[in-house]
């Protein structure tokens, strides 16, 4: 998704997954705002350029809006408007100075881009530059030049514009009042390149050819032009690229710096780490508001654990935090209504735009009313808004979901004294899909599709519960407590959370062309783990073969309802393609990794009092 949605900023030249505009918004725009562009010079001599659109009418003062983007700020020339200005149509009515920059090294701006630029603890030099000195000097800049600004700032962006606000809060600029970051970046290796060490595959790769536009330190408004496959097929195309160092070797051959790093660095080293934004987040005065979605496929666990960090860190600060039934973006475009076969009974979309976002930024830079709760959150299963006063609720309790023998799952332990288990081979050669379909990219859908077409793979292991006779509303995070064997010395583990619905069920007005919502297995909440990764991110470590070896780890945070008569589900396997690269299953550097490497193994998962194997979920009662 994030090739489509990125290309679709290059092409239009929105702001980063701007919402369609109404169509009088672009006429009135023109008739009320005066483009201005700039070239504001920052401490160590560099410029970045930037578009400043500021009302006609002067007789008020505004505060600025700003999104700071690595995206484009497109069209150039003053006499270019953007169609939409902000994070909604509100905003531009309503009337405030919006400012779009082009980031360090992208675009039109000098320097040279690094990916996620590590953050620095002390500024000791001008040479000491950083995204948080960036902005402080283009806020600074703004205050002093743009006429008629009322001494307030706000950042908004989402993605990496999203990170790009992160960083602005670390810029600490006093006028700095509020904040918003959406889906934002908070660490690579966690987010869109790694999940746990499994490699995101068909997520990246087309994604970094229209991404790097540029790759030295000379402006340009160049284009890049995406990578063609000459297929829809992306099964097929990557079973036939082969193991992942053909991304290179047959494509790429070292064209794109940015991916030669991914490649270089497949452990969370320090590369990685100086570009984890999360340890810096203390010290923050600022207002903030951080939005993410329940299926966004990017960056859910940058908006979770940027508010848990911003929450935890900064315990005086106004942090508030608002999660939907959104894809990436979602929330800014868009009713928000559906995704895929699941219906979210109404339009979510334009209540966050609304009564949340346009309501958060208008208190703080216009002194408005504010009347939103700390955490707003969407209840998937029964479609209801819910209000609490921190995240996860206190309310909610830690139980465990034990895999039982014969494939029963419960909130009772196992009894059995014996090593009890269930096993499946794995051969990455053949490995599971990770939708019943076709596409060559990270189709959002698959979030919340459904998993019978896996569960019918002797390949993927199932327990489910006896149908509830209760609703049973899961809110917070998921730990997967796994015991596990394998023939091999490396492994990857799939871990997904299911709601099936009932026999009785009926489609609703999404459902797809021959799908069926009677006994609809639909996923709520999936993660990967790559086993060598189990004990340290930074050091892998190999399975020794036949040996019981716990693999534990987090699936993110859900708040869902599985409602009386639904049954839980959870599914286990061991390749999920190409949504992650296949494991050879042999303890090797797996983006060095050449076809010979891979190789077939038996993996068990054991269901004993021994060896338990279970979810740990907060429930709320």
């Amino acid at each position: 998704m994030r090739l489509i949605f990125s290309l679709f900023i290059l092409l239009t030249g929105f702001g980063a997954f701007a919402q369609q505009p109404p169509a009088s918004d672009a006429a009135y725009i023109k008739d009320n705002y005066t483009k201005y562009e700039y070239q504001i010079p920052m401490r160590d001599g560099k410029k970045l350029f930037t578009s400043v659109y500021v009302p006609k009418d002067q007789s008020k003062k505004y505060p600025i809006m700003m999104d700071r983007t690595c995206y484009s700020v497109a069209p150039y020339g003053t006499d270019k408007y953007k169609g939409s200005l902000g994070p909604s149509s509100q905003f531009v009515h309503d009337g405030y100075i919006f400012v779009y920059q082009d980031v360090r090294g992208r675009w039109m701006s000098e320097g040279i881009y690094e990916e996620m630029t590590p953050e620095l603890e002390e500024h000791k030099t001008n040479k000491d530059v950083d995204e948080g000195t960036d902005t402080y000097d283009t806020i600074d800049w703004l205050l002093k030049n743009v006429a008629n600004n009322n001494g307030k700032v706000g950042v908004w962006g989402i993605s990496y514009p999203g990170f790009y606000t992160t960083t602005a809060l670390l810029s600490r600029h006093p006028a700095l009042v509020a904040a918003s970051p959406q889906a934002p970046i908070a660490d690579l290796w966690r987010d869109d390149g790694w999940h746990n060490g499994a490699f995101f595959l068909v997520a990246n790769f087309g994604f970094y050819p229209g991404f790097t536009n540029r790759q030295d330190d000379k402006p340009t408004q160049r284009r890049a032009k995406g990578f063609d496959a000459g297929t829809e097929d992306g099964y097929e195309f990557f079973m036939r690229m082969g193991p992942t160092r053909n991304t290179n070797d047959k494509y790429y051959k070292d064209t794109i710096r940015l991916w030669s790093e991914m490649l270089n660095h497949p452990n969370y080293d320090q590369h990685w780490k100086a570009r984890n934004v999360l340890p810096h987040l203390h010290d923050i005065k600022t207002a903030v508001l951080v939005t993410g979605g329940w299926y966004d496929a990017e960056d859910l666990y940058g908006a979770i654990n940027t508010y848990k960090t911003l929450v935890k860190k900064n315990p005086t600060t106004p942090v508030y935090f608002a999660m939907g039934p959104w894809v990436h973006g979602g929330w800014a475009r868009g009713a928000g209504d559906h995704l895929g076969d699941v219906d979210f009974g109404g339009p979510t979309g334009p209540y966050y735009r609304e009564k949340i976002e346009f309501a958060f930024f208008s208190h703080y830079l216009k002194g408005t009313d504010l009347n939103i709760a700390p955490v707003n959150t969407f209840e998937t299963g029964v479609n209801q808004w819910k209000t609490y006063k921190t995240w996860p609720p206190k309310e909610a309790a830690d139980k465990n979901l034990y895999f039982l023998p014969n494939g029963k799952l419960s909130f009772t332990a196992p009894t059995a004294a014996k090593s009890t288990y269930e096993e499946y081979i794995s051969d990455p050669f053949h490995p599971v899909p990770f939708i019943n379909g076709i596409d060559m990219d990270m189709k959002r859908e698959y979030m919340t599709g459904d998993q019978r077409f896996a569960a019918r793979r002797p390949d993927v292991l199932t327990w489910q519960t006896d149908s509830l006779d209760h609703d049973v509303t899961i809110a917070g995070n998921i730990w997967a407590n796994l015991k596990v064997a394998t023939t091999g010395t490396d492994a990857d583990w799939v871990v997904k959370v299911i709601d099936v619905y009932p026999d009785s069920t009926k489609n609703n007005k999404w459902t797809g062309k021959d799908v069926y919502l009677s006994g609809y297995q639909q996923m709520v909440r999936s993660e990967s783990m790559r086993g060598k990764y189990r004990n340290r991110t930074e050091h892998p470590e190999p399975f020794v073969p036949g040996q019981v070896t716990p693999v534990n780890f987090e699936l993110q945070d859900v708040l869902h309802t599985f409602k009386k008569g639904h049954r839980i589900m959870v599914q286990v396997q061991s390749t999920w393609f190409p949504l992650i690269d296949r494991n050879p299953q042999k303890f090797v550097d797996i983006m060095k990794a050449t076809d010979k490497d891979f190789q077939k193994a038996t993996h068990k998962v054991y269901t004993s009092k021994e060896h338990p194997s279970f979810l740990k979920v907060r429930v709320i009662e």
